[in-house]
């Protein structure tokens, strides 16, 4: 089985993790967080939406981008809540799916094609399992690696501190370690041991892992 050809891209569902458990200062932070990061991720040409409140979509007409899009979301949302008086540390549970899009795409509510389909399915499938994050394509071998790759991140993420997501969603957007510890005026080595105890070196090695199998789909 193979793509089929046309507009192959990726579509992001996603929700906020224990969002009803957030203070309301803490869910506006976020949203508005993560609507100001996805928005204007890497500058491509790409839809976002909310609704429900607490739940998005986003189209992303580069998969390849797709699974850093949803770890800077993971990292924010881990980073954002985490730094509050209550103990509650929300996360985003969020699903890749990589496939043909029917274009033109005016409004993701209505928007067709199989990356839709899938991930949304997937989607339904997270919010009946205590996995975070979903990526398929619909290719069966492909997926394989591919779940392998969620897994791993997902185990990763889940044992995230904010201290570490605030570097890790930086470092996932292009900042250096050297540029982030002028900017959160911290030594280059405190730095550095968040990002290592963050587990960044896999992080980046599974990025470029997936940005491979993407570029190798049949």
């Amino acid at each position: 089985m193979s793509l089929p050809k046309g507009a192959i891209a990726a579509v992001l569902t996603g929700d906020i993790v224990n969002s009803t458990k957030l203070l309301l200062t803490q869910e506006a932070r976020l949203i508005k967080a993560l609507d100001e990061v996805l928005g204007r991720f890497r500058g491509k040409r790409r839809l976002l939406e909310f609704y429900r409140g607490d739940s998005f979509q986003v189209y992303l007409d580069d998969p390849a981008e797709a699974l850093r899009m949803a770890l800077v979301g993971r990292a924010l949302a881990i980073e954002v809540t985490g730094n509050e008086e209550t103990e509650v540390v929300s996360d985003i549970r969020i699903s890749i799916g990589v496939g043909e899009v029917k274009l033109p795409i005016h409004q993701l509510g209505i928007a067709k094609g199989d990356a839709f389909i899938l991930s949304g399915r997937q989607f339904d499938e997270l919010q009946q399992s205590e996995q975070r994050l979903a990526i398929g394509c619909g290719v069966p071998l492909a997926d394989i690696g591919f779940q392998v790759m969620a897994d791993y991140l997902d185990s990763i993420f889940k044992g995230m501190t904010a201290k570490q997501a605030r570097v890790i969603q930086e470092l996932l957007q292009g900042t250096t370690q050297q540029q982030l510890a002028v900017t959160l005026n911290k030594s280059k080595s405190t730095i550095s041991q968040l990002a290592n105890t963050g587990r960044w070196a896999e992080i980046e090695k599974l990025l470029l892992q997936y940005e491979q199998l993407i570029k190798n789909l049949p």
